[in-house]
């Protein structure tokens, strides 16, 4: 097992705080387990959920909206889940979510956002706040 530094216990206190126990212990456990990955984790835990989002200089919520922005521009569909959820505990609401959608679609494309509207509609979900009956687009049949 791998100590982590005060850093990266801040970070792992964030990401629960944001995530839950259930996923922090996971990443606790990712983060000290001394296996493949783990260093990638305390890496994770010390410079991206301490150092930037412990940072000042915008809130959270205006964190969420440019960490959630740079993985659907790069169509990191399994962290965008994550990162969607991390924003509605940093206080985005579901028409800020569309909102965000309808912006980044000129920049990023249509095909872009249409992957990136399942990975948000299946993490508010998840979170419990999906509107009902609100299909992704392979549910609609549109990938």
């Amino acid at each position: 097992m791998s100590e982590l530094d005060e850093k990266q216990k801040s970070g792992v206190a964030f990401i629960t705080g944001v995530m839950g126990e259930h996923f922090g212990g996971a990443f606790n456990e990712a983060a000290t387990s001394n296996r493949f990955g783990s260093d990638i984790t305390r890496m994770a835990a010390g410079w991206a959920f301490h150092d930037a989002w412990r940072h000042e200089g915008i809130s959270r919520k205006e964190k969420s909206i440019a960490v959630i922005s740079a993985l659907i521009a790069s169509r990191q569909s399994l962290e965008l889940k994550n990162h969607v959820k991390i924003g509605l505990a940093n206080g985005l609401t579901v028409a800020e979510l569309e909102g965000l959608l309808v912006q980044l679609t000129p920049y990023v494309g249509f095909p872009c956002i249409a992957s990136a509207q399942t990975a948000v509609i299946t993490a508010m979900r998840e979170a419990g706040v999906s509107p009902e009956g609100l299909p992704t687009s392979e549910e609609r049949g549109l990938l």
